[in-house]
């Protein structure tokens, strides 16, 4: 993607020079007044920052996706990817999403807590006997491949690795097009068709012979009369591998970090371990798993002072708006009480707003509390063992590719 020929700030937006830290430029972005003009293609979109903004496009049924008639400027960019109803208006989104709430309740996500606690104990018991672990690659990742996964999906865990290589491949490959070099336009595709191919297999063989997994429950979900046809299903079972993985895995990630960075807030949390959901809200503010999602204008209508007409399209940047100092005080400092029981702080975009809000939102806070919670119950002292951790190549998702630590176990001195 490049910026229109002007000055700018917002002219290396997708740089990936500021993958490690995008959010000095955000900040710049929203002292600039207006949205930020680019080229897609041969298409201008605007780039939104502020927390008012997006969240109004995300509240706003003047916007969309509008891809029933091919109306949105980011059809190119995602019509190589499998689809579901995040990338649909009403009503077809209305109908897939009752049916998908049917099968994904959340008393089914609820008791899934038991089986949550019991895997990140299991797998922290590894860790203190090492001595060290590796948050990303030994906690995060086994724990959103067990629950979405095996739990969710049915997938036998002897194809883990194979489904996480697929969903990292994806992940990179949701960025624009024009972001991405070949090899990795080339690796999306590939494993977009292994992951169907996969999924549709997995399906097919859960009509024959249910099982006790999400899958089965989609494959079988009716509502007056109404069902999922095998697409539907498979391009529902893309978006909770991608999303729901990217965003546990990252979730926990960005927010071991901060924590770290931040020792004033970690020891808050150990000395009060009450905080731990309200934490979890902050660390989904503070660095926002997914940065920024894509609208397009269904209607004439005005945002922010600025009008759009119906067609044009928008980069609405979440990472950049839960930073925005108009909406929240402090909004560079990560604070763990934030959002405990009687703040008034606005509600965070981590997992967006009105009717795409992330459908596994209760399952990645279920993951993320139970990690940190047994991780501050369990040790004394968590040290980072590098000066800088890597991030992974994607300006969607923003995560870490490893975070080595090592763990002291409580009561040690």
């Amino acid at each position: 993607m490049t910026a229109v020929e002007t000055e700018d700030v917002a002219t290396d937006l997708f740089d990936r020079r500021h993958t490690a830290d995008p959010y000095p430029l955000y900040r710049r972005l929203r002292e600039t007044p207006g949205p930020a003009p680019y080229l897609l293609g041969d298409t201008q979109v605007m780039v939104l920052s502020r927390y008012a903004d997006c969240a109004a496009v995300l509240q706003s049924s003047a916007w969309g996706h509008g891809h029933a008639d091919r109306l949105s400027p980011f059809w190119d960019q995602e019509a190589s990817l499998p689809g579901s109803f995040i990338r649909m208006d009403p009503p077809d989104h209305r109908r897939l999403r009752t049916l998908v709430n049917k099968a994904f309740s959340a008393r089914m996500v609820a008791e899934l807590s038991p089986m949550i606690d019991s895997l990140v104990s299991d797998l922290v018991d590894a860790a203190l006997a090492a001595g060290s672990l590796d948050v990303v690659t030994d906690l995060a990742t086994p724990l959103a491949l067990a629950m979405v996964g095996r739990r969710l999906l049915g997938v036998p865990e002897r194809d883990g690795a194979m489904l996480r290589a697929w969903e990292l491949d994806i992940a990179k490959g949701t960025d624009p097009d024009e972001t991405l070099l070949p090899d990795e336009v080339a690796r999306r595709n590939t494993a977009a068709a292994g992951v169907v191919g996969y999924l549709s297999q997995l399906a097919a063989d859960r009509r024959r012979e249910p099982a006790d997994d999400l899958l089965s429950r989609l494959v079988a979900v009716e509502e007056a009369g109404d069902v999922l046809t095998g697409p539907e299903v498979v391009g529902i079972c893309v978006l909770l591998l991608i999303a729901g993985m990217e965003t546990s895995i990252n979730l926990i990630g960005n927010g071991m970090i901060a924590l770290l960075r931040q020792p004033e807030q970690l020891a808050l949390l150990r000395a009060q371990p009450e905080l731990v959901p309200a934490a979890v809200e902050e660390m989904l503010r503070f660095d926002t798993p997914t940065q920024f999602t894509m609208r397009v204008a269904l209607a004439d209508n005005a945002v922010g002072g600025h009008s759009y007409r119906r067609g044009d399209g928008v980069i609405v940047l979440l990472g950049s708006a839960s930073r925005d100092a108009a909406a929240f005080a402090h909004s560079e400092r990560f604070d763990a009480a934030r959002y405990a029981a009687g703040g008034s702080a606005p509600r965070h975009l981590g997992f967006g707003l009105g009717m795409h809000y992330c459908l596994g939102s209760p399952l990645a806070r279920l993951e993320a509390a139970a990690v940190f919670r047994t991780l501050l119950a369990r040790t004394s002292a968590i040290t980072m063992t590098i000066d800088e951790p890597a991030y992974q190549p994607s300006r969607v998702h923003r995560g870490l590719s490893a975070l080595p630590v090592t763990l002291a176990p409580a009561g040690s001195a």
